[in-house]
């Protein structure tokens, strides 16, 4: 099935009236209006319009077998932009086009710029609801960096966006403070722009809006939607040992905050209270053990096929990190679980997905033993935990 993004598919949408809730409106009706005869329109009016909407009128030049605008965009400062109109003149010579050859120089060719410094990114850890904020910068003539700070779900794709001028020690500083006390790990700008795709594409599979700036994100950091989808490679033999240590992943600092979605532990909550109010005359061996039961019957529940390959991605991301933060031993465990997620078998069964519920049991235990402010022992309760408050690092960044 085609990607709807693709020049060709985006191009029909535009001709059709088709709805394109993920670009600025705006800029959806000026391309709808330039589509009407692509090849007459302007460089500048296509130049000023996202690039992919850009390169829907760039098909459409080819289509009418016109050179005029791809030739004037061949020679766009933005550097995608010029990339796809030079493969529409290939395009359009291997259709028999007379294109004409691009004028050479009259005078010797002034020696280049030097490349924009490439500044270090930051990528955290992934949240318990699978959020991660990313840190990109970029240096501005005035020798100041613009810095855009990016949260985004492996769900919905972009959800936050936020673009800050600072300087470059405040931008130092801030690397500093979020790596140190491993909050987050240093990317190249290659990696960060790739992570970067990756969500966007995730907003136009979710159809999740754009956040306000992200086209401009996009543009700043040469960025397309990315085209494949994630994976995690094939299970291993030796996979089945890390798959009976996975609990262990629950206590690394950063997993030891995930819990189960809310509408999962209040199922769990009711059916630990049908236990505790149970006619049955059990001993408290007997009724821990029937919660414990419960809440492992709970986690089979809830490990869909979907929700495996959710987590088997977030596993195998967080591997990454611990690779890159010196925990190698969590690094390990965290990739059999991730690879046996993602593609099974399903026995035996996850410990690591065991102990995501199991974890409530501590919790709800551990409310029924704090005194009331009477002074009183609280009466036993299943009620849900309340989950744990948003974190931040001292620059910001969004943590675990």
């Amino acid at each position: 099935m085609p990607n709807p993004h693709e020049p060709r598919p985006l191009l029909d949408a535009l001709r059709s009236g088709a709805p394109l809730p993920e670009f600025p409106p705006d800029a959806v009706e000026q391309a709808r209006t330039l589509a009407r005869d692509a090849a007459a329109a302007t460089p500048a009016a296509v130049e000023a319009l996202p690039t992919p909407l850009a390169e829907a009128l760039l098909e459409g030049a080819v289509l009418a077998g016109s050179t005029p605008l791809p030739e004037a965009l061949s020679r766009s400062s933005v550097k995608l932009l010029a990339k796809a109109a030079k493969k529409a003149l290939y395009r359009l010579r291997s259709r028999g086009v007379a294109v004409p050859e691009a004028p050479r120089p009259a005078t010797p060719e002034l020696p280049r710029a030097p490349e924009p410094e490439a500044l270090p990114c930051l990528l955290t850890s992934i949240t318990g609801d699978g959020r991660r904020a990313l840190l990109l910068g970029r240096p501005l003539r005035g020798g100041g960096i613009e810095a855009a700070q990016v949260i985004f779900s492996d769900e919905l794709g972009v959800v936050e966006l936020a673009f800050n001028e600072v300087t470059r020690s405040s931008y130092r500083k801030r690397l500093k403070e979020s790596i140190e006390p491993g909050f987050a790990v240093e990317l190249s700008r290659e990696e960060a722009a790739a992570v970067l795709a990756e969500a966007v594409a995730l907003n136009l599979s979710s159809r999740t809006p754009f956040p306000k700036d992200l086209d401009t994100a996009m543009r700043h950091y040469g960025v397309l939607p990315a085209t494949t989808e994630p994976s995690v490679p094939l299970p291993e033999p030796e996979d089945v040992k890390g798959v009976l240590e996975g609990h262990t992943l629950h206590e690394t600092e950063e997993i030891s905050q995930w819990l189960p979605p809310e509408p999962e532990l209040r199922k769990v909550a009711q059916k630990m209270d049908e236990i505790t109010a149970s006619p049955l005359a059990l001993t408290g061996p007997q009724r821990e053990e029937q919660m414990l039961q419960a809440v492992r019957a709970a986690a089979r529940a809830f490990f869909t096929p979907r929700v495996r390959k959710l987590y088997g991605l977030r596993l195998w991301r967080m591997a990454e990190f611990f690779e890159r933060t010196g925990r190698a031993p969590a690094a390990q465990v965290a990739r059999a679980e991730a690879r046996r997620l993602f593609h099974g078998p399903e026995e035996p069964f996850s410990r690591f997905a065991e102990r995501l519920f199991e974890k409530f049991l501590v919790l709800a235990g551990a409310q029924a033993a704090a005194p009331e402010p009477g002074g009183d022992a609280a009466r036993p309760t299943a009620s849900p935990a309340p989950a744990p408050t948003e974190r931040r690092s001292p620059g910001g960044l969004i943590l675990p």
